[in-house]
């Protein structure tokens, strides 16, 4: 087929709708929809209907612009109010927790890799740097999972993990681009590494409070003639909080989370409106990433490394990641083992370690070939064994608790700037015990009745309205002060 623009677009409408369509699959049988994505760009890929696509660069650079705006609008929808009890574990697990990851994990490849059998040859080195590009449990994924799961969690798990699913990239990637540049240097000193990373946190925590700060006051101040203006402008900020971050030596992805942090706890204009337009940008940006990684590999190349991989991957998920969550939350000794248990096994792997992966392809190093299709397989075994069993881990575990309700059955919602809290009741007999009108009912002060619900009609209420048994309606509160 003659290669021009219409083909192109033809192909990418093709992928998105297919990748789409199987999505349902993936939540009727259990199956993370993020694996199904990946499996269509493998199908539509080099081993599959042959769409030809082996730009790394190309990979790195959607792989960026994807995570910008996934980790902002995971910063977004973290409330402060529910990590302040976990704030300390987060942080250990997304820094130490990373980096005892690595060092179990790599010295666990170097091993392997020493004997003679082992179908791959790497130095301590290279071991290091493969296990750093896997060391960070996958945003993306962790968030979709979660939140695509009809259930909560308990003892505050759920903020935990994405708390350290949202961090801890930071600290992966700069171990990978540190240990190719130690690998590319012929050695780095210690001093020079601490340092490199200290300013990486430094200016990365910095710019994305200041910046984050600078995107509300102009979101709130300016005054644009059309509300669909204000998610773009917000837009605009992630990539450009990415990039100022990175210019000036920080790490960019601490940025747009902390960013996202600052913008989703603070009251903003027009919230409703980019905080649907950023939940689809995200989805948008998770299925072109996870289909421009599958379209990369070729999958045949994964053959000879499948047992060195399964192997590796075998001992992140029963040994180096359990091994690494129990250290770090040691001092917690309030909480349960069956909670640390739970934390170990949600270790996904995802987008984020085979994005790594693409900067030793990038920057040429000896064996970069072989860490990506190494990464890429575990991806595939941790998405499979882990993905599909958190829900029911967490009930072998008792740790699942009903999801709280949200919203109301009307659809309606309130701007941000009325102190009032919108919810619904269904009327029962014992409600109408004194009375079928709205006057006869004790309705607490501080409530109003908007708007009554009578199978697909909807009633004006006034005093003299006669209400049924069924009837559902539509109360508005005022908020306590505290």
């Amino acid at each position: 087929m003659l290669f021009t623009a219409e083909n192109a677009l033809l192909i990418c409408s093709i992928l998105l709708f297919v990748s789409i369509a199987v999505s349902k699959t993936g939540y009727r049988f259990g199956i993370p929809t993020l694996l199904l994505f990946l499996f269509v760009g493998m199908f539509f890929g080099s081993d599959g209907l042959g769409i030809q696509f082996h730009n790394a660069d190309g990979a790195q650079f959607i792989g960026m612009l994807a995570l910008s705006i996934i980790l902002f609008s995971g910063g977004m929808d973290t409330k402060f109010k529910e990590i302040k009890p976990v704030l300390a574990q987060g942080i250990l697990l997304s820094t130490f927790g990373v980096l005892l990851t690595t060092f179990f994990t790599g010295f666990f490849i170097y091993w392997i890799a020493s004997f003679s059998h082992s179908s791959i040859t790497m130095s301590l080195t290279t071991s290091l740097l493969l296990a750093a590009t896997m060391s960070s449990t996958d945003s993306a994924s962790v968030f979709n999972i979660l939140r695509s799961q009809k259930m909560n969690l308990k003892h505050n798990l759920r903020p935990m993990l994405e708390l350290e699913s949202g961090s801890n990239d930071p600290m992966a990637f700069m171990l990978t681009i540190v240990l190719i540049q130690f690998i590319q240097a012929g050695g780095m000193g210690i001093g020079e590494i601490l340092t490199s990373f200290a300013i990486q946190f430094a200016v990365g925590a910095g710019a994305g409070y200041l910046l984050g700060k600078l995107a509300i006051l102009i979101i709130n101040k300016i005054n644009l003639p059309n509300q669909s203006l204000y998610p773009i402008l917000l837009l605009s900020f992630v990539f450009f909080i990415f990039t100022a971050t990175d210019l000036v030596k920080g790490n960019g992805y601490l940025a747009v989370y902390i960013a996202g942090m600052m913008v989703g706890n603070t009251k903003i204009t027009n919230r409703k409106e980019i905080a649907t337009f950023m939940d689809g940008m995200t989805w948008l940006f998770q299925i072109i990433m996870f289909l421009t990684l599958g379209l990369l590999v070729n999958p045949h190349e994964m053959l000879g490394i499948a047992v060195v991989a399964a192997l590796i991957g075998i001992f992140m998920i029963l040994v180096a990641r359990p091994l690494s969550v129990l250290l770090c939350l040691l001092p917690f000794r309030k909480m349960s083992i069956s909670s640390k248990t739970f934390v170990s096994w949600v270790g996904l792997r995802g987008a984020v370690p085979i994005i790594f992966a693409t900067y030793p392809v990038v920057a040429g190093v000896e064996g970069s070939n072989q860490i990506f299709n190494i990464v890429f397989f575990i991806t595939i075994l941790s998405l499979v064994i882990q993905g599909s069993t958190i829900s029911w881990f967490a009930k072998l575990l008792h740790l699942d608790t009903p999801l709280e309700k949200t919203g109301n059955v009307f659809g309606v919602e309130l701007p941000e700037e009325i102190d009032s809290s919108l919810h619904d009741m269904v009327l029962t007999e014992e409600m109408l015990s004194n009375g079928n009108s709205l006057k006869d009912m004790n309705i607490p002060k501080g409530t109003l009745v908007m708007l009554v619900k009578r199978g697909e009609e909807f009633i004006i209420p006034n005093g003299t309205v006669q209400l049924h048994v069924g009837d559902k309606l539509l109360l508005i509160s005022e908020n306590k002060k505290e």
